[in-house]
């Protein structure tokens, strides 16, 4: 029969909960999150003729993938990792035929070496992998090509090619038509770039059912904006700058009266928030899929159908929590260890108490 010391149990003890804490924060975790969230149900069709079969789109934004200049290899490591499981598992779990990336896929897109561009890109290639029957769309965003006074032809070809299509265009799904943005060269300074693709936009379709672009139209500030993923109290009051944090008062209002989208859904601002432009036209900012922009992330899920939409919010695990077991976890070995060494201790004192009464005989 095997016999086990103590400091055998306690090394298994402490392996335990090593492995465990481990194994939860950085795989488990992910799954009872997401397992909250489910596709929201669409409305009955025009007609009254029941349900409408819908498009499962999943909406994210932000990912801002590290480069080689700012990027701590430690903090690329740990937020990458984040990401990949989040998207991987909500993809196993949820199963989206769409996904759309609301643009600043990369961090330094605007400034990185063709070396560097490449390695970021194979990157996200690997993170955001996907089967065939996930579409993958990405928009292009002021970090991945620079903003519109910093931006030139070779980064946004470069942002093209990499994702073989226009920055500009229509992506049509099961009858579904989602206009793309390239709104960072929607400024109205008249840059050879920015009437490029005003041109485009022209010449595209007018019966949309969403807009997607990285920058947000114009609003004065998030102070009408609630819920867990708003931007903090002390920020919601700051005013936003035109073609830096929203697009122009001029250029919002021009997409607006070309298109007249049902939806509008954009990133850029990292946090959340509904705003309804001239009563009709609903606008939805989509938070920051990456922990390093706040403690929250979330992503939407939109059932999209050719006469309407229904939409909802599923959060991803928060870094404070992960932070929390893994500080419970230390206390855990801490205890373990002390409560092994005065074991140990008093087993020491025990033995020299006998072995003098031993001698004493």
């Amino acid at each position: 029969m095997l016999k086990f010391s103590g400091s055998s149990v306690v090394a298994a003890l402490l392996l335990s909960v090593v492995c465990g804490s481990f194994f939860f924060c950085e795989y488990l975790i992910y799954f009872p999150t997401i397992l909250k969230c489910a596709w929201p149900q669409l409305s009955h069709a025009r007609g009254g003729e029941g349900a409408e079969p819908a498009l499962r789109a999943m909406v994210l934004s932000d990912t801002h993938l590290l480069g080689a200049v700012g990027g701590h290899w430690f903090d690329k490591l740990r937020r990458e990792w984040q990401m990949e499981r989040a998207f991987q598992t909500a993809l196993w779990l949820l199963k989206p035929e769409i996904v759309f990336i609301l643009g600043d896929i990369f961090d330094e897109g605007k400034w990185s070496s063709q070396k560097h561009w490449e390695d970021d890109v194979r990157r996200f290639h690997r993170m955001f992998r996907h089967s065939t029957d996930t579409e993958l769309v990405v928009l292009v965003g002021n970090h991945d090509i620079g903003f519109h006074y910093e931006m030139d032809w070779f980064k946004l070809q470069r942002f093209e090619k990499v994702f073989n299509a226009s920055s500009t265009r229509i992506v049509t799904k099961k009858g579904v038509n989602f206009l793309l943005v390239n709104s960072v060269a929607l400024h109205g300074d008249g840059c050879p770039i920015c009437q490029s693709v005003e041109k485009d936009l022209i010449k595209l379709s007018k019966d949309l059912n969403c807009s997607l672009q990285h920058y947000p139209l114009y609003r004065v500030s998030d102070a009408s904006c609630t819920g867990e993923d708003a931007a903090p109290p002390e920020e919601r009051h700051l005013l936003f700058r035109e073609k830096y944090d929203v697009l122009s008062k001029e250029a919002s209002q021009r997409l607006l009266q070309w298109f007249k989208p049902r939806l509008i859904l954009s990133g850029h601002t990292h946090s959340g928030c509904e705003v309804l432009h001239d009563n009709k036209y609903p606008e939805i900012s989509v938070p920051s899929f990456s922990w390093r922009n706040r403690n929250n992330p979330s992503f939407i899920l939109a059932s999209v159908s050719s006469s309407g939409y229904s939409l909802s919010k599923c959060f991803l695990p928060e870094e404070s929590t992960v932070i929390g077991v893994y500080c419970s976890a230390g206390a855990c070995l801490l205890l373990l260890i002390l409560a092994h060494c005065l074991w140990m201790k008093g087993l020491l004192q025990l033995s020299l108490c006998l072995l003098g009464k031993h001698k004493s005989l």
